[in-house]
């Protein structure tokens, strides 16, 4: 003990403090109160074990001494795995997954400078507020129990990033509503409970390649272009009825009133069919003229129950009532402000003003609602602002703004912060 006491003033340590490291069994005091970098490392030990059983004999187990804790023996190596002994267990395992979100570095802090359009001295009217990459982004919560089978796996369970986010559109809540073309899935953002949920089929019925969707009153419609067809099922995945009759390629659809909307782009025209999927009527053919399509493709609605159709190849939107007479158009094939290229998804906001993606010029054009061309936002790129061939837009009645940003695997979100 001596010999340890001068080797310890030799090396700057108090003597003091070397016989109170000798009680507490040759560790530390430090050591003691902070065990979690030791706990981590032979817990990812015994887990990596675990999931290795050839490299133990079944006779092989780990105490939770060998974590530095005095408690009871909780986990037993098999040659199956390992199973639990122990409730002690439970709270483990919370404490490890803390650490990672203890341990990580703080997120930046959100710029000072919100960036809006248009630019100063101008007003704003239109603020950038965030990019969706995956569900915990806008607010899903993952399971404890799932976030440590992903942290063991390596996995993304219940929490995978967005691939190719094509259709989207918000509930009567505001509940976000999402296709990813990439994954062949329909997911849904309950914001109430926070919770992600997300179905690549339905029974035996697949989807294929969901391009649009809309939801009412617990229930979805899904227009799956490939099938051909479009899906009614309720938020408990159970399948309702499926309408394929006549349809050729549905390509869009929303709901306006008491009215289920559809696109069908190689029909050249708009089917109309109550909640329940049965037949109410079509109009539409093939041209250029007031009431005429070439490959519609996207739909939107207004408080009024007016009905916006992208007549993408004819480049222009065209405004039709509930019972689809024409109305009036916005736009026409062009590369200045208020005319378009390849138009996309189209919506409108509590006020009345129209927004409508060009998938070419990558940006979002905004008209009043006589159709007068405001302003217009983004371009190409993958910064905050930019888009890389958008597709579907879904407005609150808060006038929260949602773009399905396909090819930059996002969606991003905006808000009319303007005058009405």
């Amino acid at each position: 003990m001596k010999l340890e006491l001068a080797a310890a003033m030799d090396e700057g340590r108090s003597p003091k403090s070397e016989v109170r490291r000798a009680k507490a069994g040759g560790r530390d005091k430090s050591e003691i109160r902070n065990p979690i970098p030791h706990l981590v490392a032979s817990f990812r030990t015994a887990l990596s074990a675990a999931f290795q059983p050839r490299a133990f004999r079944r006779s092989d187990s780990f105490r939770t001494s060998d974590f530095g804790l005095r408690t009871s023996r909780i986990l037993r190596i098999s040659g199956f795995g390992f199973r639990v002994l122990d409730f002690g267990f439970l709270p483990l395992l919370i404490l490890l997954l803390s650490i990672p979100a203890a341990s990580a570095k703080p997120p930046p802090p959100p710029p000072t400078n919100t960036l809006v359009w248009p630019a100063p001295p101008d007003a704003p009217r239109i603020a950038y507020v965030q990019s969706l990459t995956r569900p915990t982004d806008g607010g899903a919560k993952v399971s404890v129990f799932k976030r440590l089978t992903n942290w063991v796996t390596g996995d993304a369970a219940g929490n995978e990033p967005f691939i190719k986010p094509f259709g989207i559109a918000l509930d009567e809540k505001g509940n976000l509503c999402l296709t990813d073309t990439a994954y062949r899935t329909v997911g849904y953002l309950d914001r109430a409970k926070n919770k992600w949920r997300r179905w690549d089929h339905l029974g035996p019925v697949r989807f294929l390649s969901p391009v649009a969707v809309a939801r009412r009153a617990g229930i979805f419609y899904v227009a799956d272009s490939a099938r051909p067809a479009v899906i009614a099922f309720r938020d408990d995945g159970k399948l309702l009825f499926q309408i394929t009759n006549r349809l050729a390629r549905p390509s869009g659809l929303t709901i306006t009133g008491d009215r289920l909307c559809v696109a069908d782009s190689e029909r050249h025209c708009i089917w109309q069919y109550d909640l329940r999927g049965q037949p109410i009527g079509q109009f539409g053919e093939r041209g250029a003229g007031p009431g005429q399509f070439n490959f519609p493709t996207h739909l939107g609605t207004d408080a009024a129950g007016r009905l916006y159709v992208t007549d993408s190849m004819n480049s222009r939107v065209q405004v039709f009532d509930a019972a689809g007479h024409f109305q009036s158009q916005l736009g026409q094939l062009g590369d200045s402000p208020g005319h378009f290229s390849r138009p996309k998804g189209v919506a409108v906001d509590s006020f009345g003003h129209i927004y409508v993606l060009d998938a070419l010029f990558d940006n979002i054009q905004i008209f009043d609602r006589e159709g007068r061309f405001l302003m217009s936002l983004g371009a190409s790129g993958g910064g905050p602002g930019e888009f890389w061939l958008p597709n579907g837009i879904a407005i609150s009645p808060g006038n929260d703004i949602y773009v399905a940003d396909a090819y930059n695997r996002r969606v991003q979100v905006f808000k009319f912060i303007g005058q009405p």
